[in-house]
């Protein structure tokens, strides 16, 4: 396994046509690979899950979806009965196809959107990072037994599990994709509102912040009473709005079914396409990543082709300053640390899980108690609230 800039550096040397390793075909898997079929390019598209005839019928209906629109130019093939627990399972796929991309889309408890049991009963999300990173966990652990040099885009809360990885000295994702990203275009959208710019796609934004910001300004409007680390720009000025305002504009419904990872799906191929433009460009590409390079919370990133390198933008707020805004952010999410390969719960946190949920959380959990801790969640708080809305 190398660094990212030798993946990127291989990457550039690659003349055949990219090999993207799509793993869990749920819903987000699912759109992606429709991104990737309908966007013209020709890939080779390695769709990995547990079962045959579901992915069939979904790899299908893509194919012919985007060869109707006279946009598929690329191959998909399937490996399917993969067990996501067996990493040398995984990583003797890995092998078999060299991917440059890998995805992970799957999930430790398909089927469920985590947030629906969370948000309205403790107004947190950080709860599930156990659960977040179980799969991850794994597939990295395969990365390294294959030793490709694949970049690797993570899907779930990477705002603490990429750290988590990396404070536990592991194999750790180059990108997180969702999120922040979601975040993006509200604010452009909000932006152009406000100024009467019709040319939306040109407002720039830089900003970081961690998942709770993310979700709280999406589905309310508000930052709660945190001031964000946010600027925007438009034809090379500075557009001073006032935060609150904005952030009320940025409120977009959406909806809460499947439908609603279109946009996770979004995040992943905007992250490849990025990379693939820049390095055939030579030029720079800026997208938004949480947990980019292992720091808590969400960054914006430059991918320089020219360089074969990719950092955290400083050109406009310090690190230093990024950090303790995600910071803030992240503990209102119910993380208090990620050390040591040790993830840290808030008090508040244990406080809410137990009054809403009657259960108590461990205060620290260990990177060997992860599979634990996980299976606790679902078994005490997941089965049981399921339960409650059939």
């Amino acid at each position: 396994m190398e660094c990212l800039e030798m993946k990127l550096n291989c990457l550039r040397e690659k003349t055949e046509k990219p090999v993207v390793m799509i793993l869990g075909l749920g819903s987000v898997g699912t759109y992606l690979l429709d991104y990737l079929l309908g966007s013209g390019e020709c890939f080779q598209v390695v769709v990995v899950g547990r079962t045959l005839e579901k992915m069939e019928m979904d790899v299908n209906i893509v194919r012919i979806g985007a060869l109707i629109r006279g946009k598929n130019r690329s191959e998909v093939l399937i490996e399917n009965n993969i067990d996501f627990n067996n990493i040398d399972q995984l990583g003797q796929v890995m092998k078999k196809y060299k991917p440059d991309f890998i995805i992970n889309t799957s999930r430790a408890y398909s089927g469920l959107k985590y947030g629906s049991i969370s948000w309205n009963a403790i107004r947190a999300y950080g709860i599930w990072t156990p659960l977040a990173i179980k799969y991850i966990r794994n597939i990295m652990e395969a990365y390294k037994l294959a030793d490709i040099n694949a970049i690797v885009i993570n899907t779930s809360y990477s705002d603490a599990v990429i750290p988590w990885l990396k404070s536990a000295g592991k194999s750790y994702p180059d990108f997180g994709s969702g999120n922040l990203n979601h975040l993006i275009p509200r604010i452009q959208f909000a932006a152009a509102k406000k100024e009467g710019i019709k040319d939306y796609w040109n407002i720039e934004v830089m900003f970081a912040t961690a998942h709770f910001h993310d979700v709280v300004i999406s589905k309310e409007g508000h930052t709660e009473g945190i001031p964000q680390l946010l600027r925007i720009f438009y034809q090379g000025r500075e557009l001073l709005l006032n935060q609150d305002e904005l952030f009320i504009d940025c409120k977009i419904p959406m909806p809460t079914d499947a439908k609603r990872n279109m946009m996770n799906a979004s995040s992943n191929f905007a992250i490849i396409q990025s990379i693939l433009k820049a390095i055939r460009e030579k030029n720079t590409k800026r997208l938004f990543s949480p947990g980019a390079f292992g720091e808590i919370g969400g960054y914006p990133v430059v991918v320089d082709g020219a360089e074969q390198k990719a950092y955290i933008d400083e050109s406009v707020f310090s690190m230093e300053e990024m950090r303790k805004a995600n910071r803030k952010s992240i503990a209102l999410d119910g993380v208090e640390d990620v050390i040591d390969g040790m993830l840290v719960y808030t008090d508040a946190l244990l406080e809410k899980v137990e009054n809403a949920f009657l259960v108590k959380l461990p205060k620290y959990v260990p990177y060997e108690k992860i599979d634990e801790t996980a299976e606790m969640i679902i078994q005490t708080i997941i089965i049981p609230q399921t339960r409650l809305k059939v």
